[in-house]
């Protein structure tokens, strides 16, 4: 991954466009500023807009600049040259750059998704779907190494299907372009996130016939990382992001789509509300969305086995190696303590609310 003047060129204009939320620090405290890279705008990430917009991140004294620099690459670019000090994108990334030998690695310490988050979308609106009726289609795919496309061959490879044999793969197609493209006329098959999938189908434009997430099982498919130099010399302001991230995740987890979609609305103003509540409705229908910010062994392995079977993984990487999981640890621990207070408080008033309606004190 080279961090090229044309790669920082196109960082530096997306954090032109900053979506900035203001929020008061508690009292007495300074506010951080964090400038936040996501490589997309999708309904994939609605914990962060929860977050956001819920005042979570303010809460805890932050003030989280939002900039979308859509690609991977593009994503990571900004993180390295430090346009970024936390990027949202495919724990891939950071696999990447630990095999090319970097002297400060990219460390993944919260987990917001943990499945991936395309659908397999068809052009053809009738009759029912066989993945055999992929072999010979033209598919609209993603970057090679990308976690869209490295999941979607795994998915393929489990139905019988090598995507670079059977399948007449275009690749050709930067991230950002693709569901225009698509739009526009090209591919019989395409994988989008939400809300674009309903949108399209909405418009007739096709069909959503499978759930990439649901074939290729939890892996940590999106997470916050950043340099470990960040996090050596700001610890304390990434425990508190993880804090609010936790926060979100949980609020998403006893929330249904309909009050999720309101709340996440100012991030997708161009999106009628229906659809957003659609595509959140399918997000947690399949349990895309990590209940907490926790990166475990299993779904690192399988992350790697989804690598592997792309030819995009040297050689194994341990968990502890690319993954600090004491951020999340204390986020849950202080979550669980909150929760436990609260029951207490409930059982206090319950208790006060059965004697008053009893007549027992005097």
């Amino acid at each position: 991954m080279n961090i090229g003047a044309r790669f920082k060129a196109v960082a530096a204009a997306a954090l032109l466009g900053l979506l900035l939320l203001g929020g008061c620090a508690p009292k007495g405290e300074q506010t951080i500023e964090i400038r936040l890279g996501e490589v997309a705008r999708t309904v994939f990430y609605a914990p962060q807009y929860v977050a956001l917009s819920q005042g979570m991140f303010a809460q805890e004294g932050l003030d989280v600049q939002l900039a979308t620099i859509p690609g991977g690459d593009k994503t990571m670019t900004a993180l390295l040259s430090n346009q970024a000090d936390i990027a949202l994108i495919g724990a891939e990334t950071s696999i990447y750059v630990y095999q090319q030998g970097a002297e400060d690695p990219i460390i993944n310490f919260a987990q917001l998704t943990q499945t991936d988050g395309t659908f397999l979308f068809a052009r053809q609106t009738q009759g029912s779907f066989d993945w055999e009726k992929l072999k010979g289609q033209n598919f609209l795919g993603q970057r090679k190494g990308g976690m869209p496309q490295m999941s979607l061959e795994f998915a393929l490879r489990l139905h019988g299907i090598d995507p670079h044999k059977d399948l007449k793969l275009i690749q050709n197609i930067d991230f950002a372009n693709v569901a225009s493209a698509f739009g526009s006329g090209t591919g019989d098959y395409v994988q989008l996130f939400e809300p674009q999938a309903s949108i399209f189908e909405k418009e007739g434009r096709g069909r959503v016939v499978a759930s990439i997430g649901v074939e290729s099982g939890e892996l940590p498919y999106t997470v916050y990382m950043a340099k470990q130099s960040y996090l050596n010399e700001n610890d304390e302001a990434a425990q508190k992001f993880t804090k609010a991230v936790y926060q979100a995740q949980q609020w998403i987890a006893t929330h249904t789509p309909e009050q999720i979609a309101e709340v996440i609305t100012p991030y997708f103003k161009d999106t009628d509300l229906a659809v957003l509540t659609s595509s959140v409705k399918r997000y947690k229908e399949q349990g895309t969305y990590a209940v907490n910010p926790m990166i475990e062994e299993k779904e690192w392995k399988n992350l790697q086995d989804v690598m592997t079977l792309a030819g995009e993984l040297k050689s194994p990487v341990a968990l502890d190696q690319l993954v600090n999981r004491s951020f999340a640890e204390q986020a849950i621990a202080a979550g669980s303590l909150g929760n436990a207070d609260q029951l207490v408080k409930a059982g206090a008033n319950g208790a006060a609310d059965t004697g008053a309606d009893a007549g027992g004190s005097p």
